[in-house]
């Protein structure tokens, strides 16, 4: 049974690696004001960022989906681990030996199954490194790659290999190296044969493919022999770790430069995207024998940020299966923000083969945008119509105005409807214009595809809606908790400017429930005086003390949504205190009135003199909070 992981290990993990730099592996994130950080939220889809990151707090929140936590949560959720495999994750970034409190620490057996196949494919790419680089028997996969321009050098940088062509050599390798017959199975490194598990790949030229974050976790294996009578390129199959659909050819290498110049090259082969790379087109990916869909854009766009200048250019063949596919990725096109384009090389060459025989620059010059995908979608749309006809005219609008309906920018929509008409031979520009601007504003009015005005920008407040613990949904951005949400924002944020006044106010001084929630947590924390010792300690405290996972993402939000105000000091935290004070006691005050007028003059004398007195000190209190502020506390 693996060993509970030690705690002072697990604080030394959280501590050690910036909860920023984990989560700029898998989206851009930009300046958010106050310290945060913001970007596209990875756990849902979204166009307008609402996901921030406090990397002084270690924390990260989305205001669109709730999600929160810390940087061990991040990798658990955006990589699917358990809390075990994600420390072990971070502390091997970090350099720490985990400990375990029950018994020995053995990899092979404690180390979580995503851990151990992500292991298994490492080691299997150095080992198919080094069997291209030193193996006579490769020299027909160095042929290979000479022949199309890559050296030794280029080899290495993308990490190419060799599978040899016995039946297990792989499989007896990574044997060697601790791993179990059902490790490589469920890992798609080996498969069952007719006397236990052979290699998969066998005789090939092998593409380690990593996930955005670097991790390998499955390859792409191109045939080099004629008696192999596999197809030309074999993947590995579906696993734990590897979605084709939801992985990129390069994108470990390209990332950093799609995010810097918000632009991305889309390749349709592990060669092309290094014949880019080498060219100067750092930012090119490709898809892993699948077509390029709905996962792989997202992945984009928390790259791209969706902002205004952000471009994808797609290159296909320019045959008829590349044309399929350029039309095909169309049909994805407003799932972008980005403005897409297509690049198509003369006689149809891919990267691979313009840049040997045309050189880098052509490859750079390939990949400036210059057809719109639109545009290359309306000419194949009109090619199929005689326009010769009226009828043929008629049918290739009909089929086409939609397309021009779909385009994002109004302005450039009334350009390409006016463009369409002289593709067409209409010359009445007006009937077009007004066909389209038709379409555009039923697609808009039904709520389906077609461009849509701009929603304006929300602040990341008006994301939350958080439920009551029973009956009707309940605002917490109804301005009367305001000032509640604010102090407890400064109890867990700046927990030096209300303690040790905070510590001493009642759950019942919070008329949220979920805020009640949340003062409570931080009392069984040991309170906001705990959070000036030890600020980062504090919040892995509240957070623990939280009784579920509401409260808990309640905290997180709370850690790590802005404070209103941008100068944030001692005068305006005992502004926050006095007014929830002050309230609380209002409301106390009329309890007691609402008392008197129940007693009226025929109770208890004793009991009624108490009330009454009771509403003199609470009247004094409150006129003395008004008076004299936070020094009345």
């Amino acid at each position: 049974m693996a060993g509970r992981i030690n705690d002072e290990d697990v604080k030394a993990v959280r501590d050690a690696v910036p909860i920023d730099s984990v989560v700029s592996e898998y989206l851009q994130l930009r300046n958010a004001g106050g310290g945060n950080l913001k970007g596209l939220c990875p756990f849902h889809d979204e166009k307008s960022p609402s996901f921030q990151v406090s990397p002084s707090k270690g924390l990260f929140h989305c205001f669109g989906c709730q999600e929160g936590g810390d940087t061990i949560t991040f990798v658990m959720k955006v990589d699917h681990l358990s809390f075990s495999e994600a420390v072990e994750r971070l502390a091997a970034q970090a350099g720490i030996t985990l400990r375990y409190e029950e018994g020995g620490y053995n990899p092979s057996h404690q180390r979580g199954e995503r851990i151990r196949l992500v292991e298994a494919h490492k080691i299997a790419a150095q080992w198919y490194a080094e069997q291209l680089a030193t193996s006579p028997e490769a020299e027909t996969g160095r042929v290979f790659l000479a022949e199309r321009g890559f050296d030794q050098a280029a080899a290495v940088h993308f990490g190419v290999g060799y599978s040899p062509q016995g039946w297990d050599h792989l499989t007896r390798y990574l044997r060697g190296k601790g791993f179990t017959d059902k490790e490589l199975l469920l890992s798609g490194l080996s498969q069952e044969g007719r006397r236990g598990p052979i290699d998969r790949f066998r005789g090939r030229l092998m593409w380690p493919i990593r996930d955005i974050g670097g991790e390998v976790v499955g390859f792409g294996a191109r045939k080099l022999y004629e008696a192999d009578n596999g197809p030309k390129y074999l993947n590995t199959p579906e696993t734990a770790i590897y979605k084709k659909s939801q992985v990129l050819y390069g994108i470990d290498l390209a990332k950093k430069e799609i995010a810097k110049t918000s632009r991305a090259v889309v390749v349709e082969g592990y060669t092309d995207v290094m014949a880019c790379h080498l060219a100067g087109v750092t930012t090119a990916i490709a898809t892993c024998g699948t077509a390029f869909g709905g996962d792989h854009i997202k992945i984009l766009r928390r790259l791209l940020m969706d902002n205004g200048s952000a471009r994808v250019i797609f290159t296909f063949d320019g045959d008829a299966a590349g044309q399929k596919a350029a039309l095909r990725a169309f049909e994805d096109d407003q799932k972008f923000a980005a403005e897409t384009y297509i690049a198509i090389a003369p006689d149809g060459m891919d990267p691979c083969d313009l840049r040997l025989a045309k050189g880098d620059e052509a490859v750079a010059d390939l990949a400036e945008p210059r057809t719109p995908l639109f545009e290359f979608a309306l000419r194949q749309i009109v090619s199929r119509y005689d326009l010769n006809t009226p009828a043929g005219r008629a049918a290739a609008l009909d089929e086409a105005a939609p397309i021009v309906a779909r385009i994002k920018n109004s302005g450039a929509q009334h350009e390409v409807a006016v463009e369409l008409a002289g593709m067409l031979g209409i010359l009445d520009t007006q009937f077009v214009v007004k066909r389209v601007a038709q379409l555009a504003r039923w697609a808009r009015d039904r709520g389906g595809r077609g461009p849509a005005p701009t929603a304006p920008q929300r602040p990341p407040q008006e994301y939350a809606a958080v439920r009551a613990p029973s009956g009707p949904a309940l605002n917490l951005r109804n301005p009367v908790y305001a000032t509640e949400r604010e102090l407890l924002k400064l109890a867990l944020q700046r927990p030096e400017l209300v303690s040790p006044a905070f510590d001493a106010y009642g759950i019942d001084e919070f008329t949220a429930p979920p805020y009640a929630a949340v003062r409570q947590a931080i009392m069984d924390a040991g309170g906001a005086e705990y959070g000036t010792r030890d600020p980062q300690e504090y919040l892995v405290r509240v957070r623990e003390a939280a009784p579920d996972d509401a409260v808990r993402a309640m905290v997180t939000e709370l850690a790590v949504e802005a404070i209103m105000r941008r100068t944030v000091d001692e005068p305006y935290a005992g502004e926050q205190l006095v007014w929830v004070r002050r309230r609380a006691v209002d409301r106390r005050i009329q309890d007691v009135q609402s008392a008197l007028a129940r007693l009226g003059t025929g109770g208890d004398p004793a009991h009624l003199a108490a009330v009454q007195n009771e509403l003199w000190v609470l009247q004094q209190y409150g006129q003395t909070l008004r008076e004299q502020g936070a020094a009345a506390l």
